[in-house]
């Protein structure tokens, strides 16, 4: 590594006041032998108690090189983590927890196996995670099984904060809602998942203040990744996704009402009374009302990409070579 490489450091707080210090302190030793010029970004959350005096005491102790910054109120910790990264200065960017869980001492060996596996994002993997089996360890093992199944991105350990990313990459991203969990998956719209990595690093049990996430979380994951499926397929075509649904239950509504009209005058037997009547007339009107649904997202798909002047593709770095004209 040569000097001139810069690196940001962002890390996002939530009523972590018992571990600032503590935070503060390890990053410093564990980028003592680190090279590359760094800053530390540190985005308090709306916490309610005295995280962000902390942070002001940090500053005062270690130098102008940590950052502190302040959000109006708890917008969530992907939001925190996009706002320090929109404000990150480096040439490499690493994201982790503000609960001392994850180890900083990682990230310079993390930056190294970056450059030389050529990747935009190498991904931490808590291999001998400290966490209870049941509420943490569990749940964590199905969402990532499931997630690298529907989105095709494999990974072991979506859920670790421990990142390290390319800054011209991740800023093409931008991060909403809890997606914070999928930033892989969002870096894969990008660039290519060959470009996407994963390596073993420490984990520590929390030693102090509260954990921020329950059991409640695997279902918004659930919820989460639906969009996220959506997004990966259908993005620039969801006229497919809602109309392949709407001809699906045209065929269903038309072969059971082509059915009742041979009962009703082949056979000349009643359907009025015949619940799958209703069924019929109910799949012929879901499937009107998904195909019009099609044709409105494929608009606002489109009014999307040209208004915004965003291409519904991504160049690779070094994908564009200068030509000249041919002279006759």
């Amino acid at each position: 590594m040569n000097n001139a490489q810069t690196l940001s450091i962002v890390i996002p707080l939530y009523n972590e006041q018992e571990n600032v210090d503590a935070l503060v302190k390890r990053v410093h030793e564990g980028l003592a032998g680190c090279a590359m010029q760094w800053e530390l970004i540190c985005v308090d959350d709306g916490s309610r108690d005295a995280t962000w005096t902390r942070l002001l005491g940090a500053v005062e102790h270690f130098g102008p090189h940590v950052k502190p910054l302040r959000l109006s109120r708890n917008f969530g910790q992907t939001a925190a983590m996009q706002a320090g990264i929109d404000v990150a200065r480096g040439e490499f960017i690493a994201t982790l927890d503000g609960d001392l869980q994850n180890d900083p001492a990682d990230i310079p060996r993390m930056i190294k196996e970056l450059i030389e596996r050529d990747l935009d994002l190498l991904q931490g993997w808590r291999k001998a995670r400290k966490d209870a089996l049941v509420l943490r360890k569990i749940p964590s093992r199905i969402a990532n099984k499931l997630i690298a199944k529907v989105t095709g991105v494999a990974l072991n350990d979506y859920g670790c904060s421990l990142k390290v990313y390319r800054a011209a990459m991740i800023k093409k991203i931008r991060l909403f809602g809890e997606m914070h969990r999928f930033i892989p998956v969002w870096a894969a719209t990008v660039t290519s998942p060959s470009r996407i990595g994963e390596t073993v690093v420490g984990h520590q049990a929390r030693v102090a203040g509260e954990s921020k996430y329950g059991i409640s979380r695997t279902f918004r994951v659930l919820l989460d990744l639906l969009a996220m499926y959506f997004f990966l397929r259908y993005r620039a075509r969801p006229g497919h996704f809602f109309g392949s649904i709407g001809l699906a239950l045209g065929a269903i509504g038309s072969f059971i009402m082509m059915y009742l009209m041979v009962v009703k005058f082949g056979m000349g037997e009643s359907i009025g009374e015949r619940p799958l009547l209703l069924v019929g007339i109910l799949c012929l009107i879901a499937s009107a009302q998904f195909l019009t649904t099609g044709v409105l997202s494929e608009l606002l798909a489109r009014t999307f990409f040209e208004s915004s002047g965003r291409p519904a593709y991504s160049l690779a770095d070094g994908g564009e070579i200068t030509t000249e004209w041919h002279q006759a």
